[in-house]
């Protein structure tokens, strides 16, 4: 198995504004620095620009300049943890809130999957979805409080 990742990120201004202008330089080592963390499987992501309806995840929208969606995979969550809080990463945490939205729901949830599995949008904003509807459970969990890896098939 492996652990499936999403995170929301409403931008507080559009990416071309001054305002991101360091967001937007950092993401490009940032997103170097994962491909390369031990446990990296794969990532994809999207902006998604305010008036998008048609998104999977148009319902966090509202009252943004916009989202940033990060998905990934990685091999085990003390993986994903050691990317997350070391380095590169790090450093652009600790500036989130100069670029990011504080948003009023949990805006990350985690989920294991076979190994092999590629997740899409549509499954990353269901598993939202449901952390936000029904709090953590085995189907979608917050980073701070993970489920084990389950030992049957899923």
């Amino acid at each position: 198995m492996h652990l499936a990742q999403v995170n929301v990120s409403r931008l507080v201004a559009p990416t071309s504004s001054p305002q991101l202008a360091g967001f937007v330089e950092a993401s490009g080592p940032v997103e170097r620095a994962g491909a390369a963390a031990p446990g990296f499987v794969w990532r994809t992501h999207v902006t998604v620009p305010p008036g998008m309806r048609t998104h999977p995840f148009a319902f966090d929208l509202a009252g943004s300049a916009g989202l940033v969606v990060n998905l990934s995979v990685w091999e085990s969550l003390e993986s994903l943890a050691e990317f997350v809080h070391s380095g590169l990463h790090l450093e652009a945490l600790r500036q989130r809130r100069s670029w990011f939205a504080r948003h009023p729901e949990p805006a990350s949830v985690l989920w294991w999957v076979p190994a092999g599995h590629r997740p899409r949008m549509p499954e990353a904003a269901q598993r939202l979805q449901h952390l936000r509807a029904h709090g953590p459970t085995e189907h979608a969990f917050p980073p701070r409080q993970a489920f084990p890896e389950p030992s049957g098939p899923r």
